[in-house]
């Protein structure tokens, strides 16, 4: 039917009286190179700044972030809604969910008072926001589930939500962003780390 019609719409065009008929229209395909990703586990896969992936090993070998820290910031980001930057769990939902191979294995487990203190303490840093009822905004310019169209829709949301603010989430994290020192961490473009030490 597609190749009948494209053939009278090419003859039509050629001779508006319709005496010359296209008798045959030859496609060819060729492999779609955009193939879907293999990842392990059902949720998918996200995007990360690899300036970020790094970042995150420098500063866990520098002790300049918790564990708790780490665990709770890559629990959360993992579990992002799609193409939303949000997660939707609770403090007890993120503790149940870092303990669950702990408990089957008779680990050391995280407790919810921890788990609320690593929350604080990612966003002092600009990882994330809390986004009000049990919602964590992630700030999807260092990790994202989603497209690039849906990425920016969801920048554009949070922009709008902090007054357009160049300094105000997600905005602030990055190689240029000066006011990280207040964190005691360089986050300057060497990636060095002259964080002091944290405990807990």
């Amino acid at each position: 039917m597609l190749g009948q019609q494209l053939g009278e719409k090419v003859a039509q065009a050629a001779d508006p009286g319709g005496r010359r008929r296209l008798k045959g229209v030859h496609f060819e395909y060729a492999a779609d190179p955009r193939s879907v990703h293999d990842m392990a586990g059902g949720a998918g896969y996200s995007l990360a700044s690899n300036w970020f992936t790094q970042l995150l090993a420098q500063l866990a070998v520098a002790n300049s972030i918790t564990k708790s820290q780490l665990c709770v910031f890559l629990f959360v980001a993992g579990g992002q809604v799609p193409g939303t930057g949000i997660a939707q769990y609770t403090q007890q939902e993120i503790t149940d969910g870092l303990n669950k191979v702990a408990a089957q294995k008779g680990g050391k487990m995280i407790t919810r008072s921890t788990v609320n203190r690593a929350v604080q303490a990612l966003c002092g840093y600009n990882w994330v926001e809390k986004a009000g009822n049990g919602r964590i905004q992630i700030n999807v310019r260092l990790w994202f589930h989603g497209n690039s169209t849906a990425q920016h829709e969801v920048l554009a949301e949070i922009a709008g939500r902090h007054d357009q603010s160049p300094e105000a989430f997600p905005y602030a994290v990055g190689p240029e962003a000066a006011h990280q020192e207040e964190l005691d961490l360089d986050f300057g473009a060497d990636t060095s780390i002259r964080g002091r030490k944290r405990t807990g």
